[in-house]
């Protein structure tokens, strides 16, 4: 049994969005920092649309034809835009409570979480799969990975800690130029307030996190579940037995992890070997 996807949108039809939005924008006389202060969006966001990277959301389109007043023209377009690719439905559940959650506890031994993923270095990702993806494909899933990150830049972003292994920062997934684009990006979200980045470093041991990669989150309403990732999927785990022992693993994997003054340092190192 196949599982459910999701519709994506086509991208060329992203981008000629993207550049209406750029063109209507332009006649009304505003840069992109201005257009997003006025609908409460970082500049990055509107830039991402405009260069058809994001799509543009119906409810942003209405928002944008009153405040540009484009007749109704973005909206009419988001409408009839194209749909090709697709969002597993066990993932589905987990994006929406990730989009919410106050909280995101995150281990990771074999490539960077999604949240702290460049745009290369998601496309590295997607060209690893097997069997391989289409083109538009992977700039779909690439799309749908930066969208998630919004999170990192609302007005009050959840808490974040990230365990990932030594071995993320040793690979160079794409080639050199995407894992020093990698290894800055990592070293400038190290500085994020409210964000926690910690390394699993070679030479353990003793290791709490041999079973694979799992994600703790908090709900707004304080509920605390857990994300497992496995070769053919992934699932919601809910059982309050099940999260807490996840929940026993990562707060173990923390204080055999290097600490974040350690892991900025071990960055550093890394970026002057470069």
């Amino acid at each position: 049994m196949h599982p459910r996807k999701r519709p994506r949108k086509n991208t060329s039809a992203m981008r000629m969005v993207g550049a209406l939005v750029a063109t209507f924008r332009i006649a009304a006389g505003l840069t992109q920092r201005q257009l997003g202060e006025r609908v409460l969006l970082h500049e990055e966001m509107i830039a991402s649309i405009e260069q058809g990277r994001r799509p543009l959301k119906l409810d942003l389109a209405a928002l944008l034809d009153q405040l540009l007043d484009t007749k109704g023209a973005l909206t009419t377009a988001v409408e009839n835009m194209p749909e090709i690719d697709l969002i597993p439905a066990w993932a589905e559940e987990y994006m929406d409570l990730e989009r919410e959650a106050i909280a995101l506890s995150w281990f990771e031994n074999q490539a960077l979480p999604g949240l702290l993923q460049t745009e290369n270095y998601a496309r590295a990702v997607f060209l690893s799969k097997v069997p391989a993806m289409s083109e538009d494909e992977i700039v779909a899933q690439v799309e749908k990975r930066l969208e998630r990150q919004e999170i990192l830049h609302r007005k009050e972003p959840p808490t974040l800690s990230f365990v990932i292994s030594e071995a993320i920062l040793r690979d160079r997934l794409g080639s050199d130029t995407v894992y020093v684009e990698m290894l800055r990006h990592l070293r400038a979200c190290a500085d994020l307030p409210g964000l926690t980045l910690q390394v699993m470093p070679f030479g353990r041991h003793t290791h709490a996190g041999l079973s694979g990669p799992f994600v703790l989150l908090e709900t707004p309403d304080h509920q605390h579940l857990a994300y497992v990732e496995s070769q053919r999927g992934s699932h919601l785990v809910s059982d309050p037995n099940e999260v807490s022992l996840l929940g026993q693993k990562y707060a173990m994997l923390r204080t055999q992890a290097l600490n974040s003054e350690e892991t900025r340092g071990l960055l550093d190192r890394l970026l002057g070997e470069q």
